[in-house]
């Protein structure tokens, strides 16, 4: 593998969450063997990794500046392969507006929404989208400045905050029903693990610092509506140029019709991951899963 770079930290938002997920990954390459050291962007100019000898990346940033299209692209002129997906698939899939473009021309099922500007009228929105519904930032991750709004009284502070994260803000309508992640790692989709949250919803402190989510792999779903749902994951992952890996939000309605919400292209490797936990599911432990995404860097 020669010498490594394990990127974390960087300045995103998602930083804290970056900074768990990398020092993980470190810990497993090394354990294998693997010359891998620590890299913040935050603290070190990205271009010193040529300087510092190293010959391969393993993307552990969450959100922007890591998850973007941005650091690949850096990494990209230093001619440093790196893992995940490359500069185009990761600039789209953390656009969810434009991801929905895309999934919407190519037949891939998502949740109706509507761009939101600052003067929209909140009452046309709601009538075209129904209460509640989800006002979201269209470049964050981690549930962050994502809003479930169940009043008209909501709609403008939900909006008013979603830009101050992010000029780009969706509104989307709330689906009822199961919450399930399906992974994709290379050209397979794992089994999905399906996600039991608290009435408060599955948001950034639940996903990552407590202990009253409970996850679920095998998922306990009908076995042609798993192998549906992954089929649909992994041409989610295809047609927005993706490889390496990543893990889609899906919402399971009762009815046995389904929406995926968006496509994360460097998910989390924390305690509480879900591609991990879905690699368990068919014998891929943490170290394996790590080594194994190293060895598919590239280039392009």
């Amino acid at each position: 593998m020669g010498k490594v770079a394990v990127l974390l930290g960087g300045n995103s938002a998602e930083r804290e969450i970056s900074l768990i997920s990398g020092r993980a990954v470190l810990a497993a390459l090394q354990s294998q063997g693997v010359d891998a050291h620590a890299f913040d962007p935050a603290e070190t100019p990205v271009w010193e990794l040529r300087a510092q000898g190293f010959e391969r990346a393993f993307i552990a940033l969450h959100g922007r500046f890591g998850e973007d299209g941005t650091v690949q692209g850096a990494l990209e002129a230093l001619g440093i392969p790196y893992t995940g997906s490359g500069v185009m698939a990761s600039a789209l899939a953390m656009d969810k507006w434009r991801t929905k473009l895309v999934w919407l021309s190519t037949g891939v099922p998502t949740p109706r929404y509507r761009l939101l500007s600052p003067g929209v009228i909140a009452a046309d929105v709601i009538d075209e989208l129904g209460l509640p519904l989800i006002i979201k930032p269209a470049r964050e991750g981690s549930s962050i400045g994502v809003a479930k709004v169940n009043t008209a009284a909501e709609f403008g502070p939900a909006l008013d905050a979603a830009l101050k994260l992010d000029p780009l803000v969706i509104a989307e309508e709330f689906v009822r029903g199961r919450e399930l992640t399906a992974a994709v790692l290379g050209d397979m989709a794992l089994p999905l693990v399906r996600i039991e949250a608290p009435e408060e919803g599955y948001d950034y402190q639940n996903k990552y610092f407590t202990d009253v989510v409970q996850y679920h792999c095998p998922s306990g779903i009908a076995p042609e509506a798993e192998e549906a749902i992954q089929q649909a994951a992994l041409r989610a992952f295809q047609v927005l140029g993706c490889k390496g890996w990543g893990r889609a939000d899906v919402i399971l309605r009762d009815d046995g019709s389904f929406v995926l919400l968006e496509m994360n292209t460097a998910p989390g490797m924390t305690g509480h991951s879900l591609v991990p936990m879905a690699a368990r599911a068919v014998g891929i432990g943490f170290e394996a899963l790590c080594v194994q995404l190293l060895a598919s860097a590239a280039l392009g």
